[in-house]
């Protein structure tokens, strides 16, 4: 059984969401403040955390980067009612996989956490391969069919960050958030050149296709 560390301290939303969790069958855990999650981590071995932003004396910016000195790879959510860009910057470059906005939905909290949870098992080989094409984030190297790609970098990330999450939409603004720096003069529709890029380079794949989500942004697709 998956274990879950949810810091949280507001009472009532902690004793909710761990609940909530225990009953779609995980093993969860809440903590009111960074303190005594330092003291849960010593004594149990997460699978994931979801973390609160606002919290006295520690909050969870300190937080994630005490975790990220101890463990690079367990999975970090964040559930706060911070809706600006700079914290979302601020938190995915400190370490936070994914954000998720106050008053947070408990279905998309639990598929968002099961969409972590795998992609933590494919960041722990560090390769993910989708039929005949590879990538592997240590050597940044991508292959079709054992032939290499010529990714940029950013490239790279994308479609990284794509199919680590099969089937799950990502807005044009989550994309820009997490990839490019808050005083880029580049707007969403950047977003659009590089899946055009992308999509060019990936055309002679038939395992997965990267979808347009009208209005939203887009996602990948395998067949």
């Amino acid at each position: 059984m998956f274990k879950i560390l949810v810091v949280e301290d507001d009472v009532d939303l902690n004793r909710t969401v761990c609940s909530f969790l225990s009953r779609s069958g995980y093993e969860a855990i809440g903590c009111l403040n960074a303190s005594d999650a330092y003291d849960a981590m010593y004594e149990t071995v997460f699978d994931l955390i979801v973390s609160d932003i606002m919290m006295p004396d520690i909050d969870g910016f300190e937080f994630v980067r005490s975790v990220r000195t101890q463990s690079e790879n367990i999975p970090i959510l964040f559930m706060t009612a911070r809706d600006d860009f700079a914290a979302k910057q601020k938190g995915y470059r400190i370490g936070v996989d994914d954000y998720m906005i106050k008053p947070v939905d408990l279905d998309e909290l639990f598929l968002r956490i099961g969409a972590l949870l795998r992609r933590a098992k494919i960041a722990s080989s560090r390769k993910l391969e989708v039929g005949a094409f590879v990538m592997d984030a240590d050597e940044h190297t991508a292959y079709l069919r054992g032939e290499e790609l010529s990714l940029t970098n950013r490239e790279f990330s994308l479609l990284y960050k794509l199919l680590s999450y099969p089937k799950k939409t990502f807005t044009r603004t989550q994309l820009m958030d997490e990839f490019w720096d808050a005083d880029t003069a580049s707007g969403p529709r950047t977003v659009d050149v590089y899946m055009t890029k992308l999509r060019s380079k990936l055309a002679d794949c038939d395992d997965f296709e990267i979808v347009t989500v009208h209005g939203l942004g887009y996602k990948a697709v395998i067949k």
